[in-house]
């Protein structure tokens, strides 16, 4: 895992030296152990390295046999041996035995095919000497983050968007678009991120630059069907396929540990991988700590776990520095124990595994259409759904806004998934954000508009409205949330995070299971947890999804806490932004326990924290605050 940095512009070489060693310098904590360079008339690519693979001979960047081309990579190929044989065969020479020149080599044979080969995650570029045309691509689902900016006559991309301040051409400007839909998804939601003209390189998604012009183009989506296979055919292949898939994940040249929660997707890859060590966070108080379960666990299957609690003070000191790791506000709630759990794994490890991406490729969120317990209701939905689509959409759209018990269930699932269903995460409904913007922050994109644009990819091709759903989150919710505080948070403390669970020959697998084995009248991820069901107690492998627990609630009806946020709601950037009377009188009835606005609260108090640092205060890294 690493960082990389650069740009194109026609600049003197010397200055080239100073403006990408500036822009690899603030990713330092991407890869503190090696910096490398390839600077030329009209290139500057930028590299930090954190020594996983190879130790002593993976320094970047790295180069074909003539020199023409030279590559700089973020990320891990899992099945870069087979592939360095096959090339080996080929003719190619290699120098090392690190993954990353399989990717130089690769594209050398087979230019943009070489992504049809790869397994694993990865955001890198190409830089072409001859041609002076750079190539670049991000991972399949968008594991690695990749961002670039065209300014002032300079192509600049990174790994974070901070690399891209620190160049002389960069313009830093508020992307006035981009806060309207983010009070709705609680993450930065479009393709423009929040700094006007930087933007996000989209999963599975490669692209070229030349002559001032960059083509970008799709290499890779899921193909979601419904197969005709037996349940337990499909329990055998996804148990096969997890073993296959963890035991890949762990191929390096430093230990790999991992992280343990109390649900079925950490557990289950810890119980595959059987690491040395596990790692565990928690919040004082039985409901939020996570972290006595998964100790349990690890009693039960033989591991070694370490766990540590923490508290609103710890999250509150941390919380304006986890937003500048973050580059662009996230609000949801578990960026603050994830950056701890990284915290307490980087003091022992450089590598761990985590559970990332089941809930998206076998159907674990209960939004995917589990809204009441009764079983009755569930059978009767069940019959329902096979009915034509024209009569269940008919049934469904009768349900909305009825007020008896499984009105919503049968809602959502028998109405089309396009008609209400945007991700996992709604804060504000689009109405209410619109009220409390000040006018110029209320034009960005509808919230249908930008899940519309994604469901209108798969129109026509028959899928389920479950199906539907996943695509949807895959594309939406998963990189824009789930992945992004994934590698923020861990890269944060030099660590780098894998997801077993999130890859390519797990989804060949996933996109066939049919909607019958995802969700049943018993559980999400049905097929799934079979599979776990042999390596796991019962109370594991079925526990229903709990997500990370974050104590917020309790947090603002404390008074010092409270009175934080408030102050904060007091601000001039609050009455920029928002109706600060409406803040402050939401906030305050919160703390009177007359309503509970705790994720609407938490995600204008994640963008305000977060503007202070990058706009009032330069983008400079802060320190932890005192908390009184």
């Amino acid at each position: 895992m690493c960082g990389i940095a650069g740009f194109i512009n026609d600049t003197p070489i010397n200055v080239k030296k100073q403006i990408v060693k500036d822009m690899t310098d603030v990713i330092a904590h991407r890869g503190p152990d090696e910096y490398g360079t390839m600077i030329d008339n009209h290139a500057a690519l930028g590299f930090r390295r954190l020594s996983i693979i190879d130790l002593h001979g993976g320094s970047q960047p790295m180069y074909n046999e003539d020199g023409n081309l030279a590559v700089t990579f973020n990320g891990e190929i899992y099945n870069y041996k087979p592939l360095r044989e096959e090339l080996i065969k080929d003719g190619h020479i290699f120098h090392t035995d690190c993954d990353t020149e399989v990717l130089v080599h690769g594209y050398e044979q087979w230019g943009k095919d070489l992504l049809k080969r790869l397994r694993g995650m990865f955001a890198f570029v190409i830089w072409n000497k001859q041609t002076q045309e750079l190539f670049g691509a991000r991972d399949h689902f968008g594991i690695k983050p990749f961002y670039y900016a065209h300014m002032n006559g300079t192509f600049m991309y990174g790994s974070e968007i901070k690399s891209l301040l620190r160049h002389p051409d960069f313009k830093k400007e508020l992307n006035e678009n981009a806060l309207k839909p983010f009070m709705t998804f609680q993450y930065p939601a479009i393709s423009e991120t929040f700094f006007k003209g930087v933007f996000k390189l989209p999963e599975g998604h490669c692209f070229t630059y030349k002559n001032g012009e960059m083509k970008i183009e799709q290499y890779y989506d899921p193909n979601f069907r419904e197969s005709k296979q037996h349940l337990n055919e499909l329990v055998d292949l996804i148990d096969k396929t997890v073993c296959d898939s963890v035991k890949a994940h762990q191929i390096a040249d430093v230990e790999v540990g991992s992280f343990l929660s109390s649900g079925v997707d950490s557990s289950y890859v810890a119980a595959v991988a059987r690491p040395e060590h596990t790692y565990s966070i928690g919040f004082a108080g039985g409901r939020y700590n996570e972290s006595k379960q998964a100790g349990e666990l690890a009693k039960i299957i033989g591991l070694n776990n370490k766990s540590e609690i923490i508290d609103a003070e710890d999250a509150f000191r941390y919380f304006p520095q986890i937003q500048w790791y973050l580059d662009e506000p996230d609000s949801n709630f578990s960026c603050v124990p994830l950056f701890f759990l990284a915290k307490l794994a980087s003091q022992d490890l450089r590598v761990v595994l985590s559970g990332e991406g089941a809930d998206e490729l076998f159907a674990g969120y209960i939004d995917y259409g589990v809204h009441t317990r009764s079983k009755l209701i569930k059978v009767v939905t069940r019959m329902l759904a096979k009915l034509p689509k024209k009569l269940r959409y008919a049934i469904g759209r009768a349900a909305k806004g009825k007020h008896f018990h499984g009105a919503w269930h049968l809602y959502a699932n028998l109405a089309p998934a396009e008609e209400h269903f945007i991700g996992q995460s709604k804060v504000f409904n689009e109405e209410d954000a619109v009220k409390l913007l000040k006018p110029e922050y209320r034009k960005g994109p509808h919230v249908m508009d930008i899940v519309g644009a994604i469901y209108n990819r798969i129109l026509g091709k028959g899928l389920s409205e479950v199906k539907k759903k996943q695509y949807l989150d895959m594309h939406q919710w998963m990189p824009g949330d789930i992945l992004l505080k994934a590698d923020k948070m861990t890269m944060a403390h030099s660590l780098e995070l894998r997801v077993p669970l999130l890859d390519r020959m797990l989804m060949d697998v996933a996109e066939q299971v049919p909607t019958k084995y995802l969700i049943t009248d018993e559980n999400t991820k049905f097929a799934f947890r079979q599979a776990a069901a042999r390596h796991l107690p019962k109370a594991w492998y079925d526990r229903e999804k709990l997500g990370f627990p974050v104590p917020v609630k309790d947090w603002l009806r404390e008074e010092r806490f409270y009175k934080i946020v408030r102050k904060t709601f007091e601000s001039d950037d609050a009455a920029k932004f928002f109706d600060r009377d409406a803040l402050l009188q939401m906030i305050d009835n919160n703390y009177a326990k007359r309503t509970d606005d705790r994720r609407k609260i938490w995600t204008v108090y994640t963008f305000l924290t977060w503007y202070d640092v990058y706009f009032n205060h330069d983008g400079l890294k802060p320190d932890p605050v005192q908390v009184a």
